[in-house]
């Protein structure tokens, strides 16, 4: 998971979160919006995981979305490991670096965006060409789409590659944020992938509570 820049025809900036598969190349989304915060990055990995089932690691830069409390507490309740790559060193996200690659050659530099909608529709229609027609030598030359089992309900709904299947809602999740706001100060992490540990150990112990 990662972020792309790039801007509308008016010269406004947009941000797209891009978030891939590993193992089938699968692109789950592809989403620009005009800012992100780490609340809005919750709220589309809880999209994809309803759709698709939730993973049991995401690897992730250090950006302040990915460092957020909200990502923090979103990745415990669901069990989901948060693998931090380290400062400068994108070649630990090297999939979705790559994937970045092609999607700024192939979308974004290839079409003006007019709007938010405008962005979003071609983005989207990127992502469809990238998943369902067209082959990769990395995966056998198939396209992304042969790679996922549709037999569980779900489409798309990936078995045996890390995924688990969509679970139900998180009970309660407002009443754990604002009971956590409240009444406890939380540590500002910093970019600090040891400190995010240790404070994400801290909230574990204080849920149990």
């Amino acid at each position: 998971m990662d972020f792309v820049h790039d801007q509308l025809a008016t010269g406004r900036k947009l941000r797209v979160l891009t978030i891939i598969d590993t193992f089938s190349r699968f692109s789950l989304a592809i989403e620009p919006r005009f800012n992100f915060r780490g609340p809005d990055v919750v709220e589309i990995l809880e999209e994809v995981g309803r759709q698709v089932g939730f993973p049991k690691a995401i690897r992730v830069d250090q950006g302040t979305e990915f460092v957020s409390r909200n990502l923090d507490l979103w990745a415990y309740q669901r069990g989901v490991m948060l693998d931090f790559s380290r400062p400068g060193k994108p070649t630990d996200n090297a999939f979705i670096e790559s994937f970045n690659g092609k999607f700024r050659a192939e979308c974004l530099n290839a079409h003006w965006f007019m709007s938010l909608d405008d962005a979003r529709r071609k983005c989207e229609a990127w992502r469809r060409d990238y998943n369902e027609e067209r082959p990769h030598s990395a995966i056998g030359n198939k396209v992304p789409i042969e790679l996922i089992d549709r037999s569980v309900g779900m489409r798309p709904a990936l078995t045996g590659t890390g995924w688990k299947k969509a679970s139900r809602p998180v009970q309660g999740w407002g009443a754990v944020q604002r009971r956590l706001d409240s009444n406890y100060r939380w540590i500002k992490i910093g970019g600090n992938a040891n400190a995010l540990i240790k404070a994400r150990a801290k909230l574990n112990r204080r849920l149990e509570a």
